[in-house]
């Protein structure tokens, strides 16, 4: 019974987490919906965009510090309940009326600020409640969770959108948040808070912790390495998934509903990889995995990018490939970091992880705007898969991340 234990937290974990994150993505597209349909202004989306990122990634690391202070329950509970909060006070707000630009911002900063408590908080709780061996797999499951809520929510957005006002929406969304608090509050997970955290028991300013936390992560030299190179591989793939309606509208010049087929079989390849991780468990050995994980994405991306005009539905098979690859790489990253850095440091490890992967987006459109318009998008997919492929070779040699699975029973620093 002991054994299956972490089974049941687990599971009871994320069902409210799935919840949660299905109500989260039918907003989200209702709300690109609503200021697409009303101010049909490309810099508002940009604006939101970047109203719905920047609170995240300056808060990750600041957040992650503060997680590594209190019980992780209370954080992940108090960062949902926040976001619901904020979303019935919306809905009051609109009750008698549409909902004003300005408050569809304060959603997006809202939201923004507690994820950025959350996800660290998740993050570090999960490696108390799993076992060390089954943490890939779990990961896995979790990337898998991650995309059906993003199908689904897709799917009703689209089938409710005309049907209910944006406030309905709001309501649902904060409905959410408190089914994921109290599915959250059922669940046993140790507080490291009071069991040897050292940081919530002296009174070290925040910024000292912060640096201790960066200290830490850099004395384990393989994770350092990797948090590197993950900071490089996001800059290069996260303007692909923004360029795929204008590689399948203006190259391919499909229509818009085979247009989406592309973008389905990429989360049908997430959600089959995701289940195929948490089925097997993955690569056994991190430093052939995680590179491996990086070629397996840019040969796809080069291929699509030698594809003709002809060769739509080769480029929605490489989609699938694409997708497929994305938790293969993104699980065993997450797991190494729950493996490898203490749980008083791991908020703050992911919170700085959070930060790297949002700060990555902004740079890599910009890059792609730069130079995609310039080159043709077919040119920057080959580009970019010769850039990731460059990248898996790479890390294939480099000293740390080559010796990363015998460093795994060292001591960790303290």
């Amino acid at each position: 019974m002991k054994k299956r234990c972490w089974e049941i937290n687990f599971a009871i974990l994320y069902s409210g987490q799935f919840v949660s994150l299905l109500t989260s993505a039918i907003l989200q597209l209702v709300l690109i919906w609503h200021m697409s349909a009303t101010t049909k202004s490309a810099f508002i989306l940009s604006a939101a965009s970047f109203v719905g990122f920047l609170p995240g990634a300056i808060l990750g690391v600041f957040a992650g510090t503060i997680v590594d202070r209190v019980d992780r329950k209370i954080a992940m509970i108090a960062a949902d309940l926040f976001i619901s909060f904020v979303s019935f006070a919306l809905v009051i707000a609109v009750r008698n009326g549409g909902i004003q630009l300005w408050l569809v911002f304060v959603v997006l900063a809202a939201r923004s600020v507690g994820t950025a408590f959350h996800t660290p908080a998740i993050n570090a709780a999960v490696p108390l409640i799993v076992p060390k061996e089954h943490l890939t797999k779990c990961a896995g499951y979790t990337h898998s969770i991650q995309t059906v809520s993003v199908l689904l929510g897709t799917a009703l957005a689209g089938a409710l959108y005309a049907r209910l006002p944006i406030s309905a929406f709001v309501a649902f969304d904060a409905g959410g948040a408190l089914i994921a608090c109290f599915a959250t509050a059922f669940v046993h997970i140790p507080n490291t808070a009071k069991d040897g955290n050292t940081s919530s028991k002296t009174n070290r300013d925040m910024i000292h912790e912060i640096k201790d936390g960066i200290r830490i992560i850099r004395q384990q030299k393989g994770i350092s390495a990797v948090i590197s190179f993950y900071a490089v591989f996001m800059i290069l793939l996260s303007p692909i998934a923004t360029l795929y309606p204008l590689m399948s509208l203006n190259y391919f010049n499909v229509s818009t509903l085979r247009a989406s087929a592309a973008e389905i079989s990429y989360f049908i390849g997430m959600l089959t990889g995701g289940v195929i991780l948490g089925i097997t468990g993955g690569f056994k050995r991190k430093r052939f995995g995680i590179p491996f994980s990086i070629a397996l994405i840019g040969i796809p991306t080069l291929l699509s990018g030698l594809l003709p005009p002809s060769g739509f539905w080769f480029f929605v098979a490489y989609c699938f490939a694409m997708g497929f690859s994305a938790p293969i790489y993104q699980a065993p990253v997450t797991a190494l970091l729950q493996e490898r850095i203490k749980p008083d440091y791991l908020g703050r490890a992911f919170g700085l992880f959070g930060s790297v992967a949002s700060f990555a987006l902004p740079i890599g459109l910009i890059f792609s705007g730069l130079f995609a318009d310039r080159t043709g998008i077919p040119l920057w997919f080959a580009i970019t898969g010769i850039l990731c492929l460059a990248l898996s070779a790479l890390m294939f040699v480099y000293p740390t991340i080559r010796t990363i699975d015998d460093n795994e029973k060292t001591k960790l620093p303290t």
